[in-house]
């Protein structure tokens, strides 16, 4: 296999998203949801194995693994870094890790922000393609003001804009474009691969 094989995933926000790409052309997207009372991380490997086999491929053909680092859910965060590190060490191929805020902001064409629910009422926020960090509710409403807001349902009806959860957008591809095209000027080694926990996870 000649090509470029990209294999990108993300099991941070609401659901799996999955998307293997050659080159810069899609070979197949995947969403998918929780099962029952398992958490939809429970399906990654088993889901990046369907992917391979779906596209004669094995996982020494990927040149290239991304990932979503969160911010997020603590424990898809946590599984989703987990296997890119391991898998990018034993197939000695390239790994690298985007924000969730970043990869959310390509739903707008410009001025976007995007929030998402941090409890405490605060939220993550990402503006001027920077990641400014848990902040205050209200602070997000004034800073967001003006800008094509990009969130989730619970801050929906108090920030307005939309919700990535009700868009359906294949966020798996945004994933692996965002990761094919910084692999261009960076070392993507596994090594650097790091979730981004923005405050510490609940206790209890």
């Amino acid at each position: 296999m000649n090509d470029n094989i990209t294999l990108a995933f993300d099991t941070s926000l609401d659901k799996m998203y999955i998307a293997l790409f050659s080159g810069e052309d899609v070979l197949e997207s995947l969403t998918v949801t929780n099962h029952d009372e398992k958490y939809h991380s429970a399906f990654l490997i088993s889901t990046i194995k369907e992917v391979l086999k779906n596209n004669n491929l094995k996982p020494q053909d990927i040149n290239l693994i991304a990932t979503n680092i969160g911010p997020g859910s603590f424990t898809g965060i946590r599984a989703c870094t987990t296997v890119a590190r391991i898998m990018a060490q034993q197939l000695n191929c390239k790994a690298i890790g985007i924000s969730s805020l970043e990869i959310l902001s390509k739903l707008a064409k410009e001025n976007s922000a995007v929030a998402l629910d941090a409890r405490k009422n605060k939220a993550y926020l990402y503006i001027d393609n920077e990641i400014k960090g848990a902040i205050d509710l209200d602070e997000v409403k004034e800073l967001c003001n003006g800008k094509n807001v990009i969130t989730d349902d619970k801050l929906l009806p108090l920030l307005g804009g939309i919700s990535y959860q009700q868009t359906g957008a294949p966020l798996g591809e945004i994933l692996a474009k965002l990761a094919i095209e910084r692999a261009k000027t960076s070392d993507c080694d596994w090594r650097k691969l790091k979730p981004l926990y923005i405050q510490p996870p609940p206790m209890g």
